[in-house]
């Protein structure tokens, strides 16, 4: 039997980057750390934000505006297996672009989109600039780093065509805005962040990320984590029933016998021992 890693493949060319799920859905939860343009070509792709489900179906695009989580789900539909193109834009490269434009009429008093997961509409540029791409799915025929800048540079300009708005979005180079390190750390206390990502989700330096933790918690980060997912993993235990070799893992532990040990050290008893 063929193992799900033999049917699934991503490679990437500078920061363009080609999946193919063939015929296994593919479900992960991640940060996007750049803005990134993602393009079907066949199958579908789910992106769900805040409990709101975006469907991206064969022959369309969507826009991911950097530092959120969300979860994607890339799987076949009607006989055909999950095909697509992730173009991301890093910071560096986009600096270049604005210095190459900045002398231009650019609008002024655009708002930035308040959706960080953006399905654009149908155009002819978008669709002609990933239809050119199509060869690159063939392995065997690889382009040069000058050739998949170009198409960054054109996926950019097809994005400022779209929508005016993406200019605030795509050229905001000021530091990550602030956001209450409390509620982040609440809504993602079960993924594996180190505390330098975290800093960063939050639009904080290490230092500063740290700093301002001391002044709402007496405890450090890597505790008040520890404390959550052991607070959250006793509720689920003793109030919903639920098995502790599947709510170690719910909570973010990797390893069932750290749980365990840990458990028995903040609560005084087994994660078993009500059950």
């Amino acid at each position: 039997m063929e193992s799900k890693q033999n049917k699934a493949l991503v490679f990437g060319y500078s920061d363009i980057f080609f999946s193919y799920y063939i015929d296994t859905e593919h479900v992960c939860s991640q940060m996007v750390k750049d803005h990134t343009l993602v393009y079907i070509y066949s199958g579908e792709y789910l992106i769900e934000e805040g409990g709101v489900t975006t469907t991206v179906g064969a022959g369309e695009c969507v826009f991911l505006r950097k530092d959120n989580r969300v979860i994607m789900n890339k799987l076949p539909k009607d006989g055909e297996w999950f095909k697509g193109i992730f173009m991301t834009f890093k910071r560096s490269f986009l600096k270049e672009m604005f210095h190459k434009i900045e002398n231009q009429s650019l609008p002024i008093g655009t708002k930035r989109s308040q959706s960080s997961v953006i399905k654009l509409p149908k155009v002819p540029s978008i669709e002609s600039l990933f239809l050119s791409m199509t060869p690159y799915f063939d392995t065997s025929i690889e382009p040069s780093d000058d050739i998949m800048r170009l198409k960054q540079i054109e996926g950019v300009f097809s994005l400022l065509n779209v929508d005016k708005k993406f200019y605030s979005s795509l050229f905001d180079f000021s530091d990550p805005w602030k956001i209450d390190i409390i509620d982040f750390m609440n809504e993602n206390y079960m993924y594996d962040l180190s505390m330098e990502e975290i800093a960063h989700f939050t639009g904080r330096s290490l230092a500063s990320f740290k700093r301002d933790f001391k002044k709402i918690s007496l405890l450090s980060p890597h505790k008040w984590l520890m404390k959550k997912r052991l607070q959250i993993a006793q509720d689920k235990i003793m109030n919903e029933k639920k098995k502790v070799s599947d709510v170690y893992l719910e909570v973010g532990f990797k390893d069932l016998s750290h749980f365990s040990r840990a458990y028995k050290e903040n609560f005084g008893y087994s994660p078993t021992h009500y059950s």
